[in-house]
């Protein structure tokens, strides 16, 4: 009863008007049919669509060649990242120093002109003090090359060697002395005298220009801060700008930390070359303080230039050298090194490693230096940024 009941209940639209029409003292209205709208095919994206495959590849190989066009551009504008990349890094290290003489009451302006002249007064007692005598003793190293090599033969090492390989061993020590006994053959190491002088002149302008955007970018970096936080959204400000100056302050430390560290072993280096009467001492500081800037393997890698140079001239002064140099890098990586980086920077041992390891293989040198400091750049970005919106997430 109910299911025959059913239709008469539920009147349409029709006979609902006709009802409101008849009944006494209201208009009479026509309803206005709905128009039937059918609904789209969704279509699909440009890049899934296959009805147009010319476009789609035209489109597809305009792409890969800007991107081609683009690597190009990038690689012929290397040399001058690479200065903009030193320079900036060299602004951020010198910064602490800059906000330090800041908050004695000096402005800005003055603060940098102090760091400025203080740079220049240290680099020009530096070079009226070292490069005459390690111009001196490069050319005296140069001359005293065969000696030393005569000299290593008459030792109770090469008497070792001679017994254990015999032969083959003369020739080879023979074969050496011959070759640094002529000093087109150093020439010919290098490149030849041309080539040597090129990049020498080349390495100087480049200096000169880093000089100049260091400058640049250390008066101006509050200025540079304040605009990349303007492409910011205004509700994220104030944390890009809290994550930001914890950055640059990370990357300062690490460039002062390092400074600091290179300047001991350069000390050390020289200390033990004079009171060991080895050879060159102010040229081995000078390449000391040069090499130990490199993270990780710096104080390694002078460990072995520094032996093996002492080991021509005096055996017992080597072995000294290399038994004291290798007790100060383990004083300085348990002790030194955590008291003066881990007030700027902290990150764990094993991204270190596989940061600069990174780092040296993507942009050598220049790679190794900086790949601390971004990583811990990264980790800070991670921290800061990434990890606060995965627990916002239920």
């Amino acid at each position: 009863m109910s299911n025959e009941e059913s239709p008469a209940s539920a009147p349409t639209d029709d006979a609902a008007s006709e009802t409101s029409s008849d009944a006494p003292g209201r208009q009479r209205t026509e309803t206005v049919p709905r128009p039937v709208v059918e609904p789209m095919a969704p279509r699909g994206s440009f890049w899934t669509r296959i009805d147009r495959p010319f476009v789609f590849g035209f489109l597809v190989t305009l792409g890969g060649l800007g991107a081609f066009v683009l690597g190009l551009a990038l690689t012929s504008l290397s040399t001058v990242l690479i200065y903009i990349a030193l320079a900036l890094f060299a602004a951020l290290g010198l910064d602490p120093a800059v906000r330090m003489l800041e908050r004695r009451g000096l402005s800005r302006a003055i603060a940098v002109l102090v760091v400025t002249l203080g740079l220049i007064v240290v680099f020009a007692l530096l070079l009226w003090m070292v490069i005459p005598i390690v111009v001196d003793q490069i050319s005296s190293f140069v001359r005293s090359v065969p000696g030393m090599v005569q000299e290593f033969t008459r030792s109770d090492l090469y008497a070792t060697l001679e017994r254990q390989f015999g032969e083959q061993f003369q020739d080879l020590v023979a074969e050496v002395q011959k070759f640094l006994s002529d000093f087109g053959n150093l020439a010919t190491i290098g490149g030849g005298a041309l080539k040597v002088g090129a990049s020498i002149a080349t390495g100087i302008s480049g200096t000169i220009i880093v000089i100049v955007l260091t400058l640049y970018f250390l008066a101006s970096l509050a200025g540079i801060k304040t605009s990349l936080l303007r492409l910011v959204p205004a509700r994220d400000r104030a944390r890009a700008g809290d994550i930001t100056d914890q950055i640059t302050d990370s990357v300062g430390g690490y460039v002062m930390g390092m400074v600091v560290l290179a300047f001991f072993n350069a000390l050390l280096a020289f200390l033990l070359y004079f009171f060991l009467g080895l050879p060159f001492p102010p040229l081995m500081a000078t390449v000391a303080f040069c090499i130990t800037l490199i993270p990780l393997v710096g104080s390694v890698m002078f460990w072995i230039i520094g032996t093996g140079i002492a080991l021509f001239t005096n055996p017992i002064g080597a072995l000294i050298f290399a038994i004291v140099y290798l007790i100060y890098m383990q004083i300085e990586a348990y002790v030194i090194t955590p008291r003066v980086m881990n007030r700027a920077i902290s990150i764990p041992g094993s991204l270190v490693v596989i940061g600069a390891l990174a780092g040296g293989t993507l942009l050598g040198l220049l790679g190794a230096l900086v790949a601390v400091p971004v990583t811990a750049s990264i980790l800070i970005i991670i921290k800061q940024v990434w990890v606060p919106r995965q627990d916002a997430r239920v």
